[in-house]
């Protein structure tokens, strides 16, 4: 019996068939160093910000910080897990609360002489608050749990009234209608104020608004990367799966109400630490610093920058928080704005016009928001790399109509850039 053979296509063999997969590692290896040095140089230029930029930037980059830390946090319970909450302003509130009162002195000066305050070190103000605020979260996640899509924001927007009223009424501890004003951070004897201790760093005095921002990079950097993590890791992975089908997710063996109790937790405690961040960058608490209006910006931040994307929260953040600020500084000279009392649109207004504009284009023409943005120019310029290594082909070009098949294939759910 004459053996037989199986045939190959002509230049076919078992080293070529192990060829696409060494040369989708070595088609990968230049977007991951340029992904790492991009990342590198940011944090260079972060590092350095506050030596060459004046006080206007330094306290807009800590604003800036304070809120991409809410933005994320409201991410992870909207964006990944698919939950409306319009309660988030209220989990600021809690956390600036808690701030002032523990950290606070008792007593002041005329209508504030009856302020109560604890006078513990900030530090230890700030822990609590966070930990109060995810307390809160925890407490309202039994309702959120029975609760999806408006049902569940409707039910939210009742704590965002009950907090307003209880910081206007509250007057021993909140302050009432006039607010208080927050004590400074501080942290094993270093303060983050302008007083004691001097400090220099080549020949740059660094005062309040050069710590605060240092402050700012460090506990934003943290939340980032915490997030990151836990989008990557199992519970992550199930609070994705939430999001798509909660039948799944209970079929698949996910304890839904308590995924939904623990997103809410660590949502709330992202909040609370934003509203500390606040309050420290305000200089005090009011109730109309904690009203409808802000939930409905940090709303507003995570569709822009890309629900679902970590690193599309922190673009959000940045855009809302940084430009009415942008637009008051620049007034004088950018048409149609004008100062305060000065007549035609303000600052704030001509602000919240640009990103509603800004939110209908990202919702008609680009739903993954600004991330999504990000992710198609580096898709495009690893498409248009040559290869760097061993001949090999490039890919033949994409047939209309066929959908594109991306090098690294994101997680189940939401992208965790």
């Amino acid at each position: 019996m004459s053996e037989q053979t199986v045939s190959r296509p002509a230049g076919a063999s078992r080293a070529g068939s192990a060829t696409p997969a060494r040369s989708g590692r070595a088609g990968r290896s230049p977007g991951t160093v340029v992904k790492w040095v991009l990342l590198a140089a940011l944090l260079v230029f972060l590092l350095v910000f506050p030596l060459y930029f004046d006080e206007f930037w330094l306290r807009t980059g800590f604003a800036v910080f304070g809120a991409a830390i809410g933005a994320i946090g409201l991410n992870l319970l909207v964006g990944t897990t698919g939950q409306l909450s319009l309660a988030h302003a209220f989990f600021l509130a809690v956390g600036a609360v808690s701030y002032t009162y523990i950290s606070g002195e008792s007593g002041g000066l005329g209508t504030r002489a009856s302020l109560d305050g604890l006078g513990l070190p900030p530090i230890v103000g700030m822990v609590v608050g966070v930990l109060l605020a995810g307390l809160a979260g925890l407490v309202f996640s039994p309702i959120a749990a029975r609760l999806r899509g408006i049902y569940l924001g409707v039910a939210s927007l009742g704590l965002v009234f009950i907090g307003v009223h209880v910081i206007n009424t509250w007057t021993p501890v909140t302050g009432g209608f006039n607010g208080r004003a927050a004590p400074e951070f501080s942290l094993f004897g270093f303060t983050f104020g302008n007083s004691d201790p001097q400090l220099w760093v080549l020949g740059v005095p660094f005062r309040e608004a050069e710590r605060l921002w240092y402050l700012g990079l460090v506990l934003a950097l943290a939340a980032y990367v915490f997030a990151r993590n836990l989008l990557r890791s199992r519970p992550g992975r199930a609070l994705q799966t939430l999001r798509d089908s909660e039948v799944a997710a209970s079929v698949m063996g996910v304890n839904v109400q308590a995924y939904k109790a623990r997103v809410f937790l660590v949502s709330s405690m992202y909040a609370g630490l934003s509203g500390v961040l606040y309050a420290l960058s305000i200089g005090s608490i009011a109730p109309e610093s904690f009203t409808l209006v802000v939930s409905i910006q940090y709303l507003a931040m995570i569709v822009l920058g890309g629900l679902g994307s970590v690193g599309g929260a922190a673009l959000g953040a940045l855009f809302v928080t940084a430009l009415p600020l942008l637009f008051q500084q620049y007034a004088d000279v950018l048409p149609l704005v004008s100062a305060p009392g000065q007549g035609g649109i303000s600052a704030g207004f001509a602000a919240r016009f640009l990103y509603g504009a800004a939110i209908i284009l990202i919702v008609l023409f680009e739903p993954a928001g600004l991330a999504g943005i990000a992710q198609r120019l580096t898709q495009r310029f690893r498409r248009g790399r040559a290869p760097a290594r061993g001949g090999v082909a490039a890919p033949p070009p994409e047939q209309p109509g066929s959908a594109p098949t991306p090098s690294d294939r994101p997680a189940q759910g939401s992208d965790t850039r």
